[in-house]
């Protein structure tokens, strides 16, 4: 700034354009100026320095210029409640307004506003309840504000459609612009359509955004990108929102090719380093890019120019999609942090769940401590959900269950996480009381509800109650069955051994059975030894996955139970061919914040011949308490077999290796957690029964399907798996 004395207009142009830059540094220095009276003090001029310290997320800066206002007016005080109610703090928003002489509007319009953005509904409607009472005006903004409060309340959101049409204020387009989005996210896509159409020439830019937006949610990509054609053609002016609303589109119909031609075209417009362009470009090959998918959207990250909090957050996500890259989610979240980013809900979501798939239980619970000091009031409840889901896959049913039971607000999410884990660790007790429990507190279940329920009676074989809530769903939820629901029933029958009915059962299916179901029957084929169902099985799966070892390895074991050497033989020889790979066996486990790898016959890792010196001495105390080799799960032909090389095969798998090292290195008393790649073996299931008795420790393996739990000498699935 130069030495000419500033006017009292100049000044406040200054500080305007400030506002609406978001000049942080120069309306300090401005500030500086006002402060020591350079410039005459005004209630105008103080409302405009609270303005600005909100606009740039400095609300103890906006509190102090409020605070330093010598005649606040109405205006003064809508703006720093606006600041506290942005910022999440809306308890003190409250009690801001309740201070104010005369508040009109737009101060009730503001803190309406805030209720929505926590997601209290009811204080919402009572503040506006209490605003007509009082005679305010209502507007637009105050239903709009009101529509978005109510959140997955569709009654409400109904009775506030009736009301906007019977007092005409379905003329607004922002108000027929929330109904719109806010009953397709609560999956009413018919009513969504129907006030969109309804709208008729009301319709705008934000409009015709919403709905392709809403055709997107829903699966109806192809809809979405023609009404994306029909607004070109009415003349509507096509903006970022649009352009990553189209994206989203092509997303869903898992349309790459689309879209690398979308992103080209993008490119000639010049909004592919936009940021809100950026994310939907991101998500989209992250989503439909398979394999390499995530190297695209490296690639367009780096052309962004200045990445916000939300093309961090769709990074992260992008990553957490796929097991592989979860470190990479955990790293791009830190270097998120490291540039100066606060992380959100979604962040926390994302991150954590990347951090589930990690075998690292310490890196859970150090983005837990994290979400905790972050003090997330913003849909908080997304991230305890995700936190709970966490803690089930690593094994920590105890610390699920405490985030659960600390929770102020459960929804129908919450209560499938936790179902679901009950049900994974065999305690299908709770599993089951806890979705009764869920019906008594008046939250209705859904079709991934319905999901965890029979996996829970799939893995304690519950036949009776399994058809009996399959046959709920339809009857008493007016839900559709869906392919896992179908493969969930395969796999309930096909375990209790009634595997006539479950090929009826897939059979009868009203679509074509998916790879899941195939994949459950040859499982069950194989544990009651049906070899020509096994066959048909199998079939099916390497049509449907020509290139997954699966159907061939478990067809051969089959042979090699039965004695098939031959078959054993044309199974592997039709493997090499198709240049087929089995999957080797894999397990981790965490010791002081490591993680350690064992493969089976892996002599890679530093302390591997401590293990196998440990796991021997521990194997003849085993076989003293009675354990018995199983060799069949060695998989040689005895006659080919060297002299212990069957002991020496099931000896070293990775499963054994890992609980031996885990329990040599941990104190006496102390849970050791394993998780593993594939399926445990039977022989493996064994073994471990015995090293927890002998050892006098809980062990817990987490296999590709569920988690076995073992305490002196037995299993949580009671051998049922």
């Amino acid at each position: 700034m130069n030495n000419t004395p500033l006017t009292f207009k100049s000044f406040r142009y200054i500080l305007l354009k400030c506002v609406a830059e978001r000049d942080l540094f120069t309306g300090k220095s401005l500030h500086a100026l006002y402060v020591k009276s350079l410039i005459a003090s005004s209630t105008y001029l103080s409302n405009h320095f609270v303005n600005l310290y909100s606009k740039c997320g400095r609300l103890s800066y906006a509190r102090a210029a409020f605070d330093s206002t010598e005649e606040p007016n109405v205006f003064s005080y809508n703006v720093i409640v606006k600041a506290y109610a942005k910022d999440s703090k809306i308890h003190i928003a409250r009690q801001l307004f309740d201070e104010i002489p005369q508040p009109d509007t737009i101060s009730y319009n503001t803190l309406i506003s805030g209720y929505a953005d926590a997601r209290e509904t009811v204080p919402a409607m009572i503040l506006f309840k209490k605003m007509r009472e009082l005679g305010f005006e209502v507007d637009g903004f105050t239903l709009s504000g009101l529509i978005a409060a109510c959140c997955d309340r569709v009654d409400l959101i109904k009775q506030l459609h009736c009301f906007s049409v019977s007092g005409g204020f379905d003329s607004y387009s922002s108000v027929n612009n929330a109904f719109v989005t806010y009953y397709s996210k609560n999956g009413f896509l018919k009513e969504a359509v129907s006030v969109f159409y309804v709208m008729d020439e009301l319709r705008d830019e934000v409009s015709w955004n919403s709905m392709i937006v809403v055709y997107g949610q829903h699966k109806e990509g192809a809809k979405a990108l023609a009404l994306y054609k029909e607004m070109i053609l009415k003349g509507f002016k096509i903006d970022m929102y649009t352009l990553s609303s189209v994206l989203n589109a092509l997303t869903s119909l898992n349309h790459l090719i689309g879209g690398r031609q979308f992103h080209g075209m993008l490119i000639k417009a010049g909004f592919h380093q936009n940021s809100h362009v950026g994310s939907g470009l991101i998500d989209l090959y992250s989503k439909c890019g398979g394999r390499y998918g995530m190297s695209d959207s490296e690639k367009v990250f780096r052309e962004i120019l200045f990445p916000d909090l939300v093309i961090w957050n769709t990074m992260i996500s992008g990553y957490s999609l796929n097991e592989e890259l979860s470190e990479e989610a955990v790293k791009s979240f830190r270097q998120m942090q490291r540039v100066g980013h606060r992380p959100d809900d979604c962040s926390f979501v994302c991150v954590i769940s990347a951090s589930s798939s990690l075998s690292s239980s310490s890196q859970g619970k150090q983005i837990h401590g994290l979400a905790i000091k972050s003090h997330i009031p913003s849909n908080r409840i997304s991230v305890n959900n995700a936190l709970i889901s966490l803690y089930c896959k690593n094994g920590n049913l105890k610390d699920a269950r405490r985030a659960f039971d600390r929770m102020p607000e459960l929804n129908v999410v919450s209560y499938n996480c936790m179902i679901k884990g009950y049900a994974q660790h065999g305690r299908v007790t709770e599993a089951l009381l806890l979705y009764q429990q869920m019906l008594d507190s008046g939250i209705a279940p859904n079709k991934i509800t319905f999901v965890a329920v029979l996996s829970a009676c799939v893995h304690s074989g519950k036949v009776a109650e399994g058809q009996r809530y399959f046959n709920t769903m339809k009857e008493t939820f007016k839900i559709e069955p869906e392919a896992e629901h179908y493969s969930c029933m395969i796999d309930l029958l096909g375990r209790a051994g009634k595997l006539e009915e479950a090929e009826r059962f897939i059979d009868a299916m009203p679509f074509k059975p998916g790879s899941v179901a195939w994949a459950a029957l040859l499982n069950a084929c194989r544990k009651h030894k049906n070899m020509a169902l096994a066959e048909r099985a199998a079939n099916e799966l390497m049509v449907m996955q020509p290139l997954a070892a699966t159907p061939y390895v478990m067809l051969a074991n089959m042979y090699a139970d039965a004695g098939k050497w031959e078959d054993v033989a044309a199974v592997r020889k039709s493997m090499r061919e198709k240049r087929i790979r089995k999957k080797p066996g894999c397990s981790w486990i965490e010791v002081k914040k490591k993680e350690h790898v064992f493969v089976a016959e892996d002599w890679s890792h530093p302390m591997i011949r401590e293990v196998y010196e440990y796991l021997e001495e521990m194997m003849k105390k085993m076989k003293k308490a009675g354990y018995v080799m199983d060799k069949k799960w060695a998989m040689v032909k005895e006659d080919e077999a060297g002299e212990g090389e069957e002991e020496k095969r099931l000896g070293h798998h990775s499963e054994k290796l890992a609980v031996a090292f885990g329990l040599m290195s941990t104190r006496e008393g102390e849970e050791i957690v394993v998780k593993k790649n594939l399926r445990i073996c039977g022989d493996c299931h064994n073994a471990i029964k015995f090293m927890s008795a002998v050892a006098g420790r809980e062990i817990i393996v987490r296999d590709t399907l569920r988690f076995h739990c073992f305490k002196d000498g037995k299993c949580s699935c009671s051998d049922y798996w």
